[in-house]
Order: structure tokens, then sequence, then C-alpha cells
């Protein structure tokens, strides 16, 4: 009891629980020739900001914190049978949400998370596997306090400089709380330095009370951080490598979010079943979530920003393969292949932490998302696939959702006319999976293009697609073991921002659609939430918002909810949105499906250089449930550690568990 509450009020649960690792007041506590005393250490911008760079350090690497990670938990993903099934996303789907401390494939929490351990180069190779959130939390927050209440001994700085130390600490603060809350609702917030004699009574607030708290903390960093360190004197030392840095549009866009969250239907009418009050928002959060989204997006397409959307533009969608007409590239947002081992990001993303490089993607990441069949995609044995259903919500290039009556889609050609992304994200029956050339005579030569129909070769349930689908938005379909995109000389980098820009149009399009529908507008901005969904469709090519949902708040909501499930699919949004509209537990958003057709064409369609993929026919086009999740209404909150729970009454479990 006594190690737990010492943990708890140091904020430094790995640090003191896990490992006895230095904390940051054993670090102030050092003598002074062995590192540098308190009052140095907060005297100047140098000193102070190598302080706070620790905290950047502890900042969770979401898609590589184990060999095989999983992080999609919504409707959206499957793992295969037998082998994924330790995995935490099979585990949610069994309603097993304690896993996500005991797992061991979660980001959430690891045994063994060390702030200390920095990112590539290091000591062991490991750093990735030793940041997880829950531990690093409230180490941080403990962090960012100090660093507040030391404010006063930095006095030997320019008032920027100050400036900028003062807002990364008010960001910090607050993202580390605000990031917890996503998964365990409303938490202590902590906005001092607590004291290791007093006893600790602080209450768990309300979502929406954090919210508040998080939104002054964010506001303050918007208001005291630089759109970007580049044109500050500060960043002058950095010049260049200043892109992961805590700035105005990083503050602007949690500020925006945290309100939408508190403004969404979970936070408003409480956990509940029947998906009844799924449209029934916090209109006041919202307004404040669109003027903070709008400010934003005033800001960017005005052009005082470095971020923009990527372009999606491309000679062959298939191979990611850019238009050469295009200065960026939207695939680059999520992985980067042949340049140097370059983070991802591009222009687009707005928030990331550190990000392992030199081969260390290939180490998990790019090896978990096609079929296993004669080890084609090698190592690990554990496969990432989209469900059918989720697959369904990529449209029409119309604009229209396949069920629309008027979509035009043909379920005889299923795989004609599709949103863009389509294209750009799924794996699907015929596509030519394997560039390099295969002799007929091979065992694998069946393996070159997918087989994906009932019955087919890819349709084995442990080694290949449980579902009719594989997914490359995250990792092209080239990381196999004939075109070698993982080979150490391809320089295959993956990384999933933790905010970008798409997701900044779609929670202000969403605020929108809460407050009044469509047409609503902040005050700051001059786009309405139709404008914000129709320009990532501009940026793809797919159609506009249809007029039929328009003029329907419901129906237009939909669509953005649609829009958003397309734009960020299998960037580990869906867990959240479905968990804060009150879904999670709702049919069809608890199922899991399969797709299930005859394919009419032979081999010889998909060799033929001249057809194309999309356009063959299938008979039979039918959905198979192949998992439903059954959940109640604990399952609306992950619960805490129990040790935790008993550091003191106040610091309750969640219902239910």
């Amino acid at each position: 009891m006594k190690k737990i509450y010492r943990t708890f009020i140091y904020g430094a649960v790995a640090a003191c629980l896990s490992l006895g690792s230095t904390s940051c007041t054993d670090y102030l506590d050092k003598e002074a020739d062995s590192t540098i005393s308190e009052e140095e250490a907060f005297k100047n911008f140098t000193n102070f900001q190598g302080f706070i760079e620790e905290i950047y350090n502890c900042i969770p690497d979401k898609e590589k914190n184990n060999y095989c990670t999983t992080f999609n938990w919504g409707d959206d993903e499957i793992m295969n049978t037998g082998l994924g099934d330790n995995h935490l996303t099979h585990q949610i789907d069994l309603g097993n949400f304690r896993s996500w401390s005991t797992n061991g494939q979660c980001w959430l929490y690891r045994s063994g998370s060390d702030p200390t351990a920095t990112y590539h180069p290091n000591s062991d190779g490991d750093a990735k596997f030793k940041h997880s959130l829950w531990p690093h939390a409230w180490y941080c927050i403990r962090k960012a306090n100090l660093g507040l209440a030391n404010l006063n001994k930095l006095t030997e700085a320019t008032q920027e400089e100050r400036n900028i130390i003062e807002g990364q600490l008010y960001f910090f603060r607050a993202w580390w709380h605000e990031e917890l809350m996503q998964f365990f609702g409303g938490l202590p917030y902590v906005d001092e330095v607590l004291s290791s004699t007093g006893s600790l009574t602080l209450p768990r607030l309300s979502f929406q009370e954090c919210a508040d708290r998080c939104g002054e903390d964010f506001r303050k960093a918007a208001d005291l951080l630089p759109i970007n360190w580049d044109n500050t004197t500060v960043g002058k030392n950095t010049l260049g490598k200043n892109d992961m840095r805590l700035n105005k549009i990083m503050a602007l866009g949690y500020l925006g979010k945290v309100y939408l969250w508190a403004a969404s239907p979970l936070m408003e009418n409480g956990a509940q079943l029947g998906g009844y009050q799924t449209y029934n928002y916090n209109t006041d959060y919202a307004k404040k979530a669109a003027e903070a989204l709008g400010e934003l997006l005033t800001l960017v397409e005005s052009g005082q920003t470095q971020y923009a959307l990527a372009e999606f533009k491309y000679d062959d969608i298939y191979n990611h393969v850019k238009s050469a007409s295009a200065s960026t590239c939207y695939s680059d947002i999520f992985y980067t292949y042949q340049q140097g081992w370059k983070v991802p990001g591009t222009c687009e993303a707005i928030f990331r932490g550190p990000a392992e490089d030199f081969n260390g993607s290939n180490w998990n990441m790019t090896k978990l998302w096609g079929p296993k069949i004669n080890n084609l995609v090698e190592h690990d044995n554990v496969i990432h696939q989209p469900t059918a259903n989720y697959v369904n919500y990529y449209g029409m290039a119309n604009g229209l959702p396949l069920d629309d009556p008027n979509s035009g889609f043909d379920p005889s050609q299923p795989f004609k006319d599709r949103d863009p992304r389509f294209y750009h994200d799924i794996v699907f029956d015929g596509f030519k999976y394997v560039n390099t050339t295969i002799d007929a005579t091979n065992v694998d030569a069946p393996l070159q293009y997918c087989s994906l129909y009932t019955g087919g070769v890819m349709r084995n349930l442990s080694q290949a697609s449980r579902t009719g689908y594989f997914t490359q938005k995250l990792v092209p379909h080239t990381a196999n073991k004939y075109d070698l995109a993982y080979g150490y000389s391809g320089n295959l980098h993956t990384y999933l921002p933790y905010m970008r820009l798409a997701d900044i149009y779609l929670m202000y399009a969403e605020a929108g659609a809460a407050i009044s529908g469509a047409s609503y507008k902040s005050s700051n901005y001059g786009k309405s939430a139709e404008d914000a969904v129709n320009t990532l469709r501009d940026r793809c090519g797919a159609g506009h918002v249809d007029a039929s949902y328009i003029g329907d708040k419901q129906k237009f909501m939909d669509e953005v909810r649609r829009e958003r499930a397309v734009e960020l699919a299998f960037e580990g949004f869906r867990f959240n949105d479905l968990q804060r509209w009150l879904l999670l537990t709702e049919y069809p958003y608890n199922i899991k499906t399969s797709q299930e057709f005859t394919r009419l064409e032979d081999d010889s369609f998909f060799k033929d250089k001249n057809n194309d993929p999309k356009d063959a026919r299938v008979a039979g086009w039918k959905e198979e449930v192949i998992l439903k999740r059954v959940f109640g209404t604990k399952h609306y909150w992950f619960p805490l550690l129990d040790s935790d729970v008993y550091l003191y009454p106040e610091f309750a479990q969640n219902p239910g568990w």
C-alpha cells in the first residue's frame, strides 16, 4: 500500500512502482558535481528545456509498442484465428477489458515501462517497448507540475523563452490527462506538486469537469506557444528539426478535441444501452470545440502555418505511386519508403512523438498485415485484417454510402466505382499482391494475385483472411518476401500520428453537426460543417455529401461519422469514437463480418494487364457474421488497475468492474 501510494504521489508509476528508476526529485537531489543543482536546472532556457525533453521522450509509439502490437479495438479489425487470439484486439472482442494491463501487447500499459529509456539510438534497442500510457502519464504530469512550480527560477531567459517553456508545460499537463480520460473517464486533475507526506484525497472528477481543466491548460498553451519554432529566435538553434515540438496548432487541436469529447453522448448522458442518446450532444461544449477548431483551420487555410492536407494524387493507386505533379503524398502520412528512414507524417501530421527508426518498424509493424501462407509475409504469424462491415463504410465515388438506393452500388461488381480511398487502403479479390514475377512452377504462384473469394487460397482462417480483405493503408502490400519492401535497404518506416489535419476537419464537422447541422459555421471560420467534410472528399476525388443528407441533422451526422470511419480507418480512433457515441454496445457496431461471394472471372482476367481487378464480376454477394461482441454498460470505460484503486477511497473503480 505504501509503495503504491508513493507512486501516485510522485506521478511516476513506472519509475517508482515497477522499476524503482530515478524520479525527477531524485535527479534534482543529486550532488552538484554529479549532475546539476535544482537552481541551475531551471535557470536558463537550455537547462529548463532539457527538463521538458524527458516528457517528449515518454510519448508512446502506439503501433510499435511490441513486436506484435494491436491498437484497433473497434468494429474495424479482427485477428486471425488461433495465432491472434492472445492479442488485445481479440481480448476486447471477448469483453476482457482488464487485459489492457496484463496483455503485454498494448501501448496503454507495459510492465517494465521506463521514462528514462531513450529512443534510437539506445543501448538495448528496445526503447519503444518501454513507453506506455498509464505509467508515463502520472510521471509526466508530475514533471509538468514541477516545471510550473519552478518557473520563478527561470531568471536568465527572454520573454519568448519563458513563454515557450510555460506553454509546453501547460500543454503536457493537459495532454497526459486527456489521453487517460479517453479510456478511463474522469480522473483526478493533478495541477500541483503533491506532497509525499500529506494524505491523498483528490476526487475523481467527471469527464466534463476534467475537460474544463484540460481546456484551461490547452488555451494557455495555445496563447503562449508559437505556430512554428522555425520562426522563433529559440528555434533557430534547431532550425528544420522543430516539426515535433509543441506549438499553437497542436494546442488548439487538442483544445477542440477535449471539448468535443466532453460534448459527446457518453459524457453528456452517461453509459447506457440502446443507442437512443447517440445524437444527444452537449451543444455548449460543441460550440467551444468548433471555435477552437475554427481558429486552427483559419490559421491553416490563410497560409500562416506549416500544415496542409497531403495530396491524394497517384499514377498507380494500388502501389501508392504518387503522381509526378504531386509535391506531397497521402501515403507518407503513415509510412515512408526509400526516404532514408524519414519519420512519416509529411505536411499533415500535427502531433507525433519520438519514432524508432533504422529498421525498427520491420521487427513488428510491417509484417502484420498480409497472408502468412508459405511465409509470403514473414514472421510472427499475426494478421491485422479489416472486417467486411467496416470496409462497407467506404462508399461510392459519387459520395453516397453503399446502402443508399441511388448509390449505384452493384453487388455483381462490388469493387467498381468505389470511394478512391478504398483502392488506396483495401486489398480485395484479384489484387496483384506480389509485384515480382513468380514462375508458374513456384509453389507461391497462386499467391501472386489475391484469391479472396469464398473458398479461395487466401481465405485460410489462421494464415490469411477471415473476412475477404486485407489492408495496406499503413503498410504497403509490397512488404512481402518477394518484393521485400520491408528489407533494410527499403528504409520502410511506419508511424501513426496522434493527430493530423484531416481529423481537425472531421471534428469541426462533427461539432457543427451536433449544434445545428450541415450549415453550421463557427464565428471565426468561413466554412460550414458540410464544407469541412467536402474538403476531405475533394482531396481524394470523392463526391460531396449528397443533398439528401444535408437537411436532416441526424442523417448529416451519420455521414460525418461515416466520413470519419473512412478517412481515419485503422489509425486507432474507432474504439474511442464508438465509445463516446454510445454505439460500442449496439448493433451493427458490435458485430464483425466476412464477405462471401463466388468469383466469376478466371485467373487470366486478373493476369491480363489490360484489366483492372475492380471491374471483376462476382456472384452470391453476402455478408456473414463471424463474431459478435456482447458488451454491457461497464464496457464504456476500461477498468482502473485494482492496485491503484486501493490508494484511497476517493479514487474509485469504474462502475461494473
